[in-house]
């Protein structure tokens, strides 16, 4: 039996390795080429450069336009993020101390914004209407919609098994409302906030939908819009195409990396039913 065991888990071993090359291979393909010379670059191998032009880095960030892109993507997650992380959190903490009939039909509203699709036509005449599309706090705005469902239901079942002695304590020493959610709550929720920072995070840093349909200006784009820019002004140069993809995921994986001990724990904990 112990042998079958044996047998099972290499299979499964070898066969997690095999859909692991799927995304080490093509990466290090591009890490490979964003060292190499213009015509080894375009042939687009595994083979090792024959001399490695680190310079090819130094070419893509003296372009002013990807310093900009990345001030705007840095912008746009650090607004989305932060307002996305104060409306859920709170919500989640109302919605799960007060569990009402009321209560539990909004709880499930935000849960049917995990699986319902943006109706991007009347978006646009919303932000039209309000005079805020082609603009910053549009984009965040829009970005805040599309995380705070995720982000509620992941907060939920956290704060789902704090105890509410720790409520009443706090009530006793005199917190309430939201010093009380501020003091004693919200430092508890430090592995599922940063469960919500990083997939958020990810998720704006990555997108080309609404850069694309509704910030029209070039100079508010993000680096996805910057990248997709590089293919066509750069399309003979793959050498400098790589290398721009290099330095635009360098940003996500540091705070991958960063928040990575948490991301278990915190899906873990968001899973749980209420």
């Amino acid at each position: 039996m112990k042998k079958k065991q044996r047998i099972l888990n290499l299979m499964l071993g070898i066969l997690l390795w095999c859909f692991s090359l799927l995304i080490i291979i093509p990466l290090f393909m591009i890490v490979l080429n964003s060292v190499k010379n213009v015509p080894e670059s375009a042939v687009m191998s595994l083979k090792l450069p024959t001399e490695f032009h680190f310079e090819n880095f130094l070419v893509v960030l003296k372009d002013d336009k990807l310093l900009r892109s990345f001030l705007n993507s840095f912008l746009l997650v650090t607004g989305s993020c932060t307002i996305t992380l104060l409306v859920s959190s709170l919500a989640a903490f109302v919605l799960v101390r007060d569990r009402s009939k009321s209560n539990r039909f909004i709880y499930i509203l935000f849960l049917l914004g995990l699986v319902a699709p943006i109706n991007y036509i009347a978006t646009v005449k919303v932000l039209q209407l309000l005079h805020i599309i082609n603009t910053y706090i549009g984009a965040i705005l829009l970005y805040t919609a599309q995380f705070i469902p995720f982000t509620v239901f992941i907060y939920y079942g956290f704060i789902g098994s704090i105890p509410r002695n720790l409520d009443e304590a706090a009530m006793i020493d005199g917190s309430r409302g939201i010093k009380l959610f501020f003091q004693i709550i919200f430092p508890l929720l430090k592995p599922v906030t940063m469960t919500a920072v990083v997939i958020n995070a990810l998720n704006c840093w990555n997108d080309f939908i609404v850069p694309l349909y509704f910030l029209n200006s070039s100079d508010k784009w993000g680096v996805v819009m910057r990248m997709y820019n590089y293919f066509s002004q750069f399309v003979s140069s793959w050498n400098l195409v790589c290398s721009v993809m290099i330095v635009t995921m360098l940003p996500i994986i540091i705070l991958y990396i960063i928040g990575q001990k948490y991301l278990i724990s915190g899906m873990t904990a968001g899973a749980v039913k209420g």
